[in-house]
């Protein structure tokens, strides 16, 4: 004989039951998808958690794990880089953060002479001096391709994860992708502004976005400082090879200078003078 569930109330409630479980556990799985996207970091950035006690001390760390009566703080994402345990009652709160990756421990850092032929071979290739190319990367970096700003900035031309990503740069520490896009995007900055040097800058420091804002140079003390540092050490380096230069042409236009020899003495015969005789009187 058929039935129909709907007539039974055991299946009814069965039915009901596997509803319900089913929205739970839809509902679990969006729950642990939001915590996971949470504690997703932004591109070039880490995750890292700010445990602050009661007695004003903070220890960051990895990730904690609960336990009785205590909390377990793992101080990086390598269990087996130890841990510290504090009762769980101390802890006034956790505090998420978000700070910059470490450069790869493979990345080698990049030596002057290899900066050197990537800043020259960039220069030919998106056709930017290679002195303002020079003077961008001291300013940023001090010629450092580990370097890491508290911003999250990273390698020689301190490109920031979002910006590398647009430019199509992979591996910001590499130096020869770093100068490569860096300077790519410098060019643009400067064809974007006319060449305004002061204006590409700005924007290189705070962002197209600022410049275009407050239509010029942002009214920010670190901005302002850095475009006068790399316009000031861009001049010095096209005032010193201009007087290297004229140096240079001095000495290869100038006659060499020709020994003077000291004139012999002449020497011409001696006349006797003649001797006069005294007339004799007759």
């Amino acid at each position: 004989m058929g039935f129909s569930v709907a007539e039974k109330p055991f299946y009814q409630f069965l039915l009901s039951r596997m509803r319900t479980l089913l929205k739970s556990g839809l509902l679990l799985v969006v729950l642990a998808t939001a915590a996971w996207a949470a504690d997703t970091a932004s591109p070039g950035m880490q995750v890292v958690y700010d445990a602050v006690l009661r007695n004003g001390f903070t220890i960051r760390h990895a990730h904690q794990e609960k336990l009785q009566g205590v909390t377990r703080l793992y101080l990086s994402a390598d269990p087996g880089s130890g841990f510290v345990d504090v009762p769980t009652e101390e802890i006034v709160s956790l505090d998420r953060l978000e700070v910059p990756l470490p450069p790869p421990a493979a990345a080698a850092a990049a030596t002057r002479e290899d900066v050197e032929r990537l800043v020259n071979s960039a220069s030919q290739q998106h056709q930017v001096d290679p002195d303002l190319i020079r003077s961008v990367i001291k300013a940023e970096s001090g010629f450092n391709s580990r370097a890491v700003s508290p911003k999250g900035a990273q390698g020689l031309m301190q490109l920031m994860p979002s910006t590398a990503g647009q430019l199509g740069v992979k591996d910001a520490f590499a130096p020869a992708e770093n100068v490569e896009g860096g300077t790519r995007y410098l060019r643009d900055l400067l064809v974007l502004y006319n060449n305004d040097m002061a204006k590409a800058l700005a924007a290189y420091n705070a962002g197209p976005q600022r410049v275009a804002q407050y239509n010029g140079v942002p009214p920010y003390r670190e901005t302002h400082a850095y475009v006068a540092r790399v316009i000031k050490d861009f001049n010095r380096t096209k005032l010193a090879s201009r007087t290297a230069a004229k140096q240079n042409a001095r000495a290869t236009t100038s006659p060499a200078k020709t020994e003077k020899r000291p004139r012999a003495a002449e020497t011409q015969p001696r006349v006797k003078p003649a001797k006069t005789t005294a007339p004799v009187a007759n």
